[in-house]
């Protein structure tokens, strides 16, 4: 059965949260959270994780509003980073775990993320070896692991897809062939994006099946982010089978999922407002908020942001583009 992950309807109350933003007096553009949905989330993510033993982080790449951290402690076992200034937030305003992987490290970096990171994930083998005797000398223990890349992925959009042609994210199962994996504790993937656990299956067969000898000697596997484990229609059975799974093969293994989205998913909303409106060739509002600086995704996508109370166009009596507030042509948001 196909795993709908459709959000119709987000998790909160949108016109509840439109009518309290009205009654507080703040100004647009504001983003407007419902904290009872991160209780939500919470719960199920926490419940996966008592059941199967695996380890949840939040990425922070993809919510990183620190003030609702301490909502989100009681759940989770720590973050995952992009970079250093994501895992000092990380450290500092969340606690627990910090898992730090990015494309490519500078030594000032790696000198101050040995200082307190748990995990430090390299993507390439020059980069570990570079890095290799700083980290296995370093007074505390640095878990080090390696970002592999499946040459698989189920992408929803080629922007989004780490597995195409000359990605360069991971190192190739025949990369690692020959290589001196001495240090290397765990290995990383991730490749699905607002996904369900029909993808993560299919994924895992594909790591199963090239890199199984190398996952043997390891202490622990991380299997990114990019599952839309809360949504309403994800698969948490399937999830919490393929855990074992894992667990069953690979008995030597901390397992790792770190999800974004998920964490976050129908928890608010962004309110603007229409600042202007003018007429070229179609009618259009000029509103306070940016896709550019607001939401990006909805270019880099692209993807139709859901309006309270709009339609499809021509669906309504009145059709607008709407217009960022930026100097950006393409600062539109639709």
């Amino acid at each position: 059965m196909t795993e709908d992950l459709s959000l119709p309807h987000a998790a909160s109350d949108v016109a509840a949260m439109a009518d309290a933003f009205s009654a507080s007096g703040l100004e647009t553009p504001s983003f407007v959270l419902d904290e009872s949905v991160y209780h939500h989330n919470g719960r199920i993510l926490k419940s996966i994780q008592e059941r199967t033993g695996a380890r949840i982080l939040l990425a922070q790449k993809a919510f990183s509003c620190f003030p609702v951290y301490p909502i989100l402690r009681p759940y989770l076992a720590g973050t995952a980073a992009s970079g250093l200034y994501e895992a000092k937030l990380g450290h500092e305003e969340f606690g627990g775990e910090v898992h730090v992987y990015s494309p490519s490290f500078k030594p000032a970096e790696i000198d101050e993320l040995l200082g307190f990171a748990d995990h430090l994930i390299f993507n390439s083998l020059g980069q570990w070896h570079r890095y290799r005797d700083q980290v296995l000398s370093n007074p505390r223990h640095v878990s080090a692991g390696l970002r592999i890349n499946p040459e698989y992925a189920e992408a929803v959009a080629e922007i989004y897809n780490p597995c195409i042609p000359g990605s360069r994210f991971g190192v190739l199962a025949a990369q690692l062939d020959d290589a001196d994996l001495d240090g290397i504790e765990g290995l990383h993937f991730h490749t699905l994006c607002e996904q369900g656990a029909g993808a993560l299956q299919r994924t895992l067969e594909v790591v199963f099946e090239k890199f199984d000898r190398h996952l043997r000697k390891m202490k622990w596997i991380n299997l990114g982010g990019g599952h839309l484990i809360t949504a309403p229609g994800y698969d948490v059975e399937r999830l919490v089978q393929l855990i074992d799974e894992i667990g069953r093969r690979y008995p030597n293994l901390q397992i790792y999922l770190e999800p974004g989205e998920a964490i976050a998913i129908g928890s608010g909303v962004l309110i603007g407002s229409v600042i202007d409106l003018l007429e070229n060739g179609m009618p259009i509002a000029v509103i306070d908020i940016s896709a550019t600086a607001h939401m990006p995704d909805t270019l880099e996508m692209p993807y139709r942001p859901e309006i309270l109370g709009a339609g499809q166009p021509g669906e309504k009596a009145h059709t607008y583009r709407l217009g960022g507030p930026t100097c950006l042509a393409g600062d539109v948001i639709g």
